[in-house]
């Protein structure tokens, strides 16, 4: 079974499978009438909510609620399993968030793929299904998320710029295309996201590069793509982001945001 669209009209309350997408597929805004565990095991993508956009890697997951509208881009090739389960089982309590995938998550989710869908929820799966649920509440969220105005001025700004976070030009530019002042502008911006422009651009650009390395790109190729003058001031500005070099992700670390940078 593969997509969404294979699952029986009356699954059991939790079901999955395996997948793969083609690097440049883009899956449109949507949402799921159950929540959405989704589990990266090769690749990168980009998920966009309504609040925000997720770059989850290769040893992530990302826990999307029932109703919530969001879009997957493929930025490559990407392979990744996801569990879909019924409010009943996982709540209301659980937000959305993006997190690193224990080994114990890891095995519940692949005993629910093995099990397809015609399945019983006797003890033993509904035992599996509680303790997948606690995982997923349990898991410490990753802080690597790209936060979007709600303002539909800053939002055509900010969503510009993700699409080609290289860009250079200054934020009277990106005023004007608001239909602002400069210091209207910026004071909503503040208000808005809870930190000023420069700020939230080199997020996007940190978080940009993060999923470039993680699929390959070299530190000098992304550094120069995303609009820096050199390695060493794109290394800079990602260690101090993340508290680890752009090498070290390439060698495996998985970076977390910290707590300043919320």
């Amino acid at each position: 079974m593969k997509r969404t669209a294979d699952l029986p009209r009356h699954p059991p309350p939790v079901v999955g499978f395996a997948d793969s997408y083609a690097s440049g597929f883009v899956d449109g805004s949507h949402a799921h009438d159950r929540g959405q565990l989704s589990v990266f095991l090769a690749g990168s993508v980009t998920i966009s909510t309504q609040s925000g956009s997720f770059v989850p890697r290769a040893g992530q997951g990302m826990w999307i609620p029932a109703g919530t509208v969001h879009q997957a881009a493929c930025r490559t090739g990407l392979t990744f399993q996801v569990i879909y389960i019924d409010p009943g089982l996982a709540g209301p309590d659980l937000p959305c968030k993006m997190f690193d995938v224990s080994s114990l998550m890891r095995g519940l989710v692949d005993e629910i793929i093995a099990m397809r869908f015609e399945f019983a929820m006797d003890d033993r799966m509904s035992a599996i299904a509680r303790l997948l649920v606690d995982e997923i509440g349990r898991a410490p969220r990753i802080a690597e998320r790209l936060l979007l105005p709600t303002d539909h001025r800053l939002r055509r700004v900010c969503e510009a710029i993700t699409a080609r976070p290289g860009d250079c030009r200054d934020i009277d530019h990106w005023a004007r295309e608001a239909g602002m002042a400069r210091r209207t502008f910026t004071r909503l911006f503040q208000r808005e996201m809870g930190m000023g422009f420069a700020a939230w651009r080199r997020r996007v650009r940190v978080i940009e590069g993060a999923s470039r390395i993680a699929a390959g790109q070299s530190v000098a190729e992304v550094a120069f793509d995303l609009g820096y003058d050199n390695a060493g001031s794109f290394s800079t500005m990602f260690h101090r982001t993340f508290g680890v070099t752009p090498r070290a992700l390439r060698f495996g670390s998985s970076p977390v945001l910290h707590p300043a940078d919320e």
